[in-house]
C-alpha cells in the first residue's frame, strides 16, 4: 500500500487509496455505455459487432492504464464519440457526402493519424498547443465541457428532447424513465447535500434499481465468455488507403487530426482544471497524457476501433474524489474485465428504448451533476476586460451548442485573437494561437 501511495503521490495530492478507488469505478461506470454504443455504430460500416466490443474494451484499458502509469491523471481513455460517427458515416460513406473508404482503409487512416500523433507529441507540439491557450479560454473550456456533459446528461434521461421549431423542449415527465431520472438526479443533490462521500456512484447504482424495479432494465446474468477479435484485428488496409487520391486522404487524415486533437486538449484542460491539476495555468506531464492519448488511437486501429480520446465522464470520477493516475489503474482494470462481465455491464450502461430513442436514465443523474461541479472556474475568469470574457462566453456556450468540443475552442480562439488584434493588444495572445485561429477559419471556409 506504501508503495502504491508513493509512486501515485497520493499524499501530494491530498487524497487516499479509498478515494481514488471509488472515483475510479464512477468513470468506469460513467462511460460504460461506449462499450455498447461503439461496436454499434462501426457496425453501420460492416464491421462484427462482437469484435468492435472487444476491441474497444481492450484499446481502451490499455490507453486507460498508459495514462494512468505514465501521467498519473485521473482521466480514462475510450474511442470518441463524433469520431466513431466521422468514421461511420462519412470516411465510410458513400461519395459526394462521404469519402467512400472500406472499413478497413479507415481503420488504416486512424492508424496513420495515431503514429503522427505520437510523432508531434515527442516532438513537443502538442505540448506547447495545450500550454498556449489563454487562462481565460481554459476557465471557460472546463465550464463549457460541464454544460455539454449536462446537456447530454437532459437528454440521455429524456429530460429535454429535440423540437423542429425550437431545438429542444421539456420531455416527457410521464415517462418511466424520465421519471427514472428525476428520482435520481434528485436523490444525488440530497447525498451530496449531505456531503455523502461517493454520492455520484451511489446515484447511479440507486438509479439503476430504480429502473430494475419500472422494468426498464433487466437481469442478463453476469460472466460471458464471448471474446471475439479476428474479424477486426490487423485488418487495416494500408495499400487501398494510399491508393485514394492525395486531396481526399489528406482531408480524412487532418479532420481525424482536428477531431482527435482538440477533444483531447479540451477534455485534459477540463477534467485538470475541476481536479486542481493545473499549475501557473499549465498542467504538468501534459506531454506523457498526451502520449497514451496517441498510442491508444495507435493500438486502437491495429485491434480495431476508432480514435481513442480522453473521456469527459472522467470529470464523474474527479468528482467523486479522484485525484491521481491510482483512478485510471482501477478503470481500466474495469474496461479489461468488462469483457468477462459484459451482461452487468449492459444492465447498467446498455441505455432503454423509449420509441425511437435510447435513453440512459441510469447515467443521466450523474452526468447531470457533475456538469454543474465543472463552472467553478468561471469565477476565474476577468470580468471587466471584455477581450477576455466574450471570447471565453463564445468558447463556453459553443461546445454545448454545437455539440463539439472542438468547434467550440475554434469559436474561442478565432475571437480571442481578432479582440487583441483589433484592440492593439496583440503581444497578450501566444502565437500558437494566432495560428490555430487561422486553420479554424480555413477549415470552416473549406468544410
Amino acid at each position: 500500500m506504501n508503495r502504491i501511495a508513493t509512486f501515485f503521490k497520493l499524499k501530494e495530492h491530498d487524497t487516499t487509496l479509498q478515494r481514488e478507488i471509488l472515483g475510479g469505478i464512477t468513470t468506469f461506470l460513467a462511460m460504460s455505455y461506449i462499450i455498447f454504443v461503439q461496436p454499434g455504430v462501426l457496425s453501420a460500416a460492416g464491421m462484427d459487432f462482437q469484435a468492435v466490443m472487444t476491441a474497444t474494451c481492450l484499446a481502451a484499458a490499455i490507453a486507460t492504464v498508459l495514462m494512468g502509469l505514465v501521467a498519473n491523471y485521473p482521466v480514462a481513455l475510450a474511442p470518441g464519440m463524433g469520431e466513431n460517427f466521422f468514421f461511420a458515416f462519412t470516411l465510410c460513406g458513400a461519395a459526394p457526402l462521404g469519402f467512400g473508404l472500406t472499413w478497413q482503409q479507415a481503420l488504416a487512416a486512424v492508424l496513420l493519424a495515431g503514429i503522427f500523433f505520437i510523432a508531434i507529441t515527442l516532438t513537443g507540439l502538442r505540448t506547447r498547443i495545450v500550454n498556449s491557450i489563454p487562462d481565460s479560454l481554459k476557465c471557460s473550456i472546463a465550464a463549457g465541457i460541464g454544460l455539454f456533459i449536462t446537456f447530454i446528461g437532459l437528454k440521455y434521461g429524456g429530460l429535454v428532447t429535440a423540437s423542429p421549431g425550437t431545438l429542444v423542449r421539456m420531455g416527457d415527465l410521464h415517462q418511466p424513465a424520465v421519471l427514472a431520472t428525476v428520482c435520481g438526479l434528485l436523490l444525488i443533490v440530497v447525498l451530496l447535500g449531505y456531503r455523502v462521500r461517493g454520492a455520484i456512484l451511489i446515484g447511479i447504482l440507486a438509479t439503476t434499481a430504480i429502473c430494475a424495479i419500472m422494468g426498464l432494465v433487466h437481469y442478463q446474468g453476469v460472466f460471458s465468455m464471448l471474446l471475439h477479435l479476428a474479424p477486426t484485428f490487423w485488418k487495416f488496409d494500408l495499400a487501398g488507403l494510399l491508393r485514394v487520391p492525395p486531396v481526399r486522404l489528406g482531408t480524412a487524415i487532418f479532420v481525424l487530426f482536428y477531431l482527435a486533437l482538440f477533444d483531447t486538449v479540451g477534455t485534459l484542460v477540463g477534467v485538470g482544471q475541476q481536479a486542481g491539476l493545473l499549475r501557473d495555468g499549465k498542467l504538468p506531464r501534459v506531454e506523457r497524457a498526451l502520449f497514451a492519448d496517441a498510442v491508444g488511437t495507435t493500438v486502437g486501429a491495429a485491434l480495431g476501433t476508432s480514435t481513442i480520446t480522453c473521456y469527459i465522464e472522467s470529470a464523474a470520477g474527479v468528482s467523486d474524489g479522484a485525484r491521481t493516475g491510482m483512478a485510471s489503474i482501477v478503470t481500466g482494470a474495469l474496461l479489461a474485465a468488462s469483457l468477462f462481465f459484459s451482461p452487468l455491464a449492459a444492465m447498467i450502461g446498455g441505455g432503454v428504448k423509449v420509441g425511437e430513442a435510447v435513453l440512459y436514465p441510469t447515467l443521466a443523474p450523474a452526468l447531470i451533476v457533475v456538469g454543474s461541479m465543472m463552472l467553478r472556474p468561471l469565477r476565474e475568469l476577468k470580468w471587466d476586460d471584455p477581450t477576455e470574457y466574450l471570447p471565453a462566453f463564445l468558447l463556453l456556450v459553443g461546445i454545448p451548442l454545437t455539440f463539439s468540443i472542438a468547434d467550440g475552442i475554434a469559436f474561442g480562439l478565432i475571437t480571442y485573437s481578432i479582440a487583441k488584434v483589433a484592440t492593439g493588444r496583440w503581444r497578450e495572445c501566444p502565437a500558437l494561437t494566432y495560428i490555430f485561429a487561422v486553420l479554424f477559419v480555413l477549415q470552416f471556409l473549406i468544410h
